[in-house]
């Protein structure tokens, strides 16, 4: 079994001091609570609504941080997932978010899909989004509205991905009473049609207005969300990822194996 975790935060818009000890001390936390894979928010360096680039470049960072050896030293055994504002080489800012694996970064994801406002200040990854093998499994990462097209989740369970872990912030929005947040139907869905663990951490607090869902949610490879957040804003679930490599669903029937690429032509 892995124990997942998922931290939901309120970081401060544009206050990089700030927000860079609310994420180490979740860290941290997770950490002494026994978490295996711990996952925090969509932008937790620099909040999310910046108005400007100029904004947001005040609060960019490049992948060789300290922050993140910082994160890496407060979960020493773990896999740590966050998001970030980032600096890139070629000067340009990204919605990235960074893996650390025992203390190291192994890996920085720059978002492909960018959401609305986000075209503004960012620049889209050019890179799919990886898969790597972590001491915690087999892990894939995403960002927010990445999940919501299905070539990407796809992708990443035909590379072996046991658990997708999402970064998000969900703004919130109207839906009918008793409904779930949409964006964990379609987590569960993409969950369940692949049989691989989704972690999605969301965020709380407001920002400029605008009110989060704070959905954050751990789904099974079997579909069922397996844990939201409780008062304190922490999910956490224990998963048995190896389910994810059998993609059987009977005797007879595959979910990989069945599949007909050959009529797939248009999605190319």
């Amino acid at each position: 079994m892995t124990s997942v975790l998922c931290t939901q935060l309120a970081p401060r818009i544009a206050d990089l001091p700030y927000n860079r000890e609310l994420s180490v001390a979740a860290v941290r936390g997770a950490a002494g609570r026994g978490a295996e894979v711990i996952v925090l928010p969509e932008l937790v360096t620099s909040g999310y609504r910046l108005e400007s680039v100029a904004e947001a470049a005040s609060v960019a960072i490049p992948a060789e941080d300290p922050l993140f050896a910082e994160w890496g030293r407060a979960a020493p055994e773990a896999v740590v997932v966050g998001g970030f504002c980032e600096l890139g080489a070629d000067g340009r800012l990204y919605n990235s978010a960074a893996v650390l694996d025992r203390g190291e970064l192994v890996a920085v994801y720059r978002k492909t899909h960018l959401w609305d406002s986000e075209k503004s200040l960012f620049t889209p990854g050019a890179e799919a989004p990886p898969v790597l093998d972590t001491s915690g499994g087999r892990i894939g990462v995403l960002i927010c509205y990445d999940l919501e097209f299905p070539e990407l989740t796809r992708i990443l369970a035909l590379e072996g991905a046991e658990l997708l872990a999402v970064p998000t912030n969900w703004p919130l929005l109207p839906r009918p009473a008793g409904e779930r947040v949409p964006e964990v139907v379609v987590a569960m869905a993409a969950a369940r049609v692949n049989r691989i663990a989704i972690a999605c951490c969301d965020r709380s607090g407001t920002e400029r207005g605008g009110a989060w869902n704070e959905g954050t949610s751990i789904v099974g490879p079997d579909g069922w969300v397996r844990a939201e957040v409780d008062t304190a804003g922490i999910a956490r679930a224990d998963l048995e990822l190896s389910a994810a490599r059998d993609k059987r669903l009977t005797e007879r029937a595959h979910l990989f194996a069945d599949r007909r690429p050959e009529l797939y032509g248009p999605l190319a």
